[in-house]
Parts: C-alpha cells; structure tokens; sequence
C-alpha cells in the first residue's frame, strides 16, 4: 500500500472531517503532479528513443510518424533532453555534429557517406560529406545532392554511381545488392537515359557472388586490363578461389581479420598447397595494395601469367 493512503486512512481515524479533508486534498494534488511528472518523464524517453533510432537527429513528420506527440516533442526541448537545431528538426545533445550539421540545413547524408555510415563496400571515404536537400543548394564543407529525402538504399547506390569513379561506385552497388538492399533488375531500370550508358554498363558488371571489396576491386582492375577473370571457382580439395584469370592464375584475397585465428591460419595454409599440387598458381593480394598500387598488381598479374605459360 502507498504510504499516502495509509497516512490518509490514520487521519480519518484520528482527527476532525475538514482537517481530514485538507489533507485529502492536498494528497490528491500531489499524486497528481507527480504523475503528471511520471507521464511527462515517459514522453521524454519516447522521443530520446525516438532520435536515437534515428540517428540522433529527426525532423517533426518523422519523428511523428514514429508515435512522438507534439507535447513530447515540446518537453522533450524544455526539459533540454532535445535540442531544436532548425525549424521543425530536433537532435539528441550528444548526436553527431555531421548530423546536426546536416539538419541545420534540412539536409540528410547522401552517396559514398550514408554508403559508409551503411557498411557498404567503401574504397575510401571522401574527402568532403556527401549530404542530400530538397532544397539543393550550397552547404559549407560539403557536396550536395539534390534530391528528395529521405534516402532510400537504391537512392544511395544511384547517387554513388552517377557521383564516384567507377570502381568507387561498383563496390557500393556490389555490396548494396549482395546483401540485398538493393534489386539487380530495379538498379539496371535506374538510367534510361543515352547519356548514362556508361553507369548502365557498370551496373551489368555487378556480381553478387563477390566475397568481398578486394575481389571486386582486383576483378575490376584485371578486367580492365583486358583479362578474363572468373570469381569463386570451385576448385577439388580447396574451395572456392577467390579468382581465376583467363583460367590459368588464381588470385586469393587477405582481408585484415583473414587470419584471426590458428585454425584459419592452417585451413588458408592447406588451401594454398593444395593450389600448388593442382598445378593452379595463385598470387595473394591485400586492399591496401589494391587501393594503393593498381598498376603494379595488374603488371604483377601479367608477368605470373606470361611465366605460367612460358613453363607450360
């Protein structure tokens, strides 16, 4: 039982009516304000919650879309558990400053930054924010898209492709459609137009069997070399090889976290001879050598196959 309602009870018993009813009413009064306090509390952690799906930053319709009240909303900034950045945005006090940034200017990450922020394959990330606006125009310190927010995955991937080098874009649009973000067929209906020819046929290169960003991005540079490169090629007693080029030369692939434990140390070692004994020469290739050294890895391609052959 509440202590209230016993300190009530122990009045009825002991002292006058009206007495009794003052303090009745008096207990009433604070109940009420401290369930006020109670119901205005759980509003607060409703839009914290709120933003923080969000990202830390989120507009008035987003944020009522998700169930916040105007009067949560409005709590939530006098109570400075929010913050008001523009008209109709609203951000937690600890949300990343690119966001509120960002908001300020009704804007949202757009192309190889919302790519990132994604975890898609990323070569490197850019040197000034990628933000996307409606509105379109001019943003201190960053690249605008104009576009209509917000962004969807397939909004991304376009932008990325139409804004990135080509393989910058490819390793997006690859990643974004191996794990199914984004639909090869939708993707390919993204650009109609003659003038986009060019991102039309770097979608057709997309393949989802890609294990990683260092075989697409080794895949890319061979091919454009004029190489014919298979990728994921069951081999007998190994696997799958990462890649295979003009069906001679594998090409296998170290990500940083490849060797993090003994057992995939022994299992990468045995492939690696079992590679050898099939007579199927493989190189190993890392990301930095690839972002870094492109033109020496086609070259280095090129002389282990002009070895192979002159062997054979």
């Amino acid at each position: 039982m509440k202590p209230g309602v016993e300190v009530l009870r122990q009045c009825l018993r002991t002292v006058p009516p009206l007495h009794c009813a003052h303090a009745f009413s008096t207990y009433a009064l604070l109940a009420a304000v401290s369930d006020s306090r109670n119901r205005q509390h759980a509003l607060m952690r409703t839009i914290t919650d709120a933003l923080a799906a969000m990202g830390g930053v989120g507009s008035t319709s987003s944020l009522r879309q998700a169930g916040v009240s105007r009067r949560s909303i409005e709590a939530g900034v006098q109570d400075s558990s929010v913050q008001r950045v523009a008209r109709g945005v609203y951000a937690l006090p600890d949300a990343e400053p690119l966001l509120v940034h960002a908001g300020r200017h009704y804007a949202v990450p757009a192309c190889v930054t919302a790519a990132q922020a994604a975890g898609l394959w990323v070569v490197k990330g850019p040197g000034r924010p990628h933000l996307a606006a409606g509105h379109g125009r001019p943003i201190d310190g960053c690249v605008v898209h104009r576009s209509n927010v917000p962004l969807t995955h397939l909004d991304i991937v376009c932008q990325s492709l139409r804004c990135l080098p080509p393989l910058e874009g490819l390793t997006i649009a690859e990643s974004a459609v191996k794990r199914g973000l984004v639909q090869l067929p939708t993707l390919r209906e993204q650009f109609p137009a003659v003038r986009e020819k060019a991102v039309l046929g770097l979608v057709a290169r997309i393949r989802p069997q890609s294990g990683s960003i260092i075989e697409t991005m080794a895949r890319y540079l061979l091919e454009e070399a004029g190489l014919t490169v298979e990728l994921q090629v069951k081999i007998p007693g190994v696997g799958h090889l990462d890649l295979l080029v003009d069906g001679l030369l594998g090409i296998e692939t170290d990500g940083y976290a490849h060797h993090r434990s003994r057992a995939a140390y022994r299992e990468d070692r045995r492939r690696w001879n079992v590679t050898v004994v099939r007579g199927i020469p493989t190189l190993r290739v890392t990301f930095e050598m690839l972002l870094s050294e492109p033109t020496e890895f086609v070259r280095m391609v090129h002389r282990a196959l002009a070895t192979y052959r002159s062997a054979q």
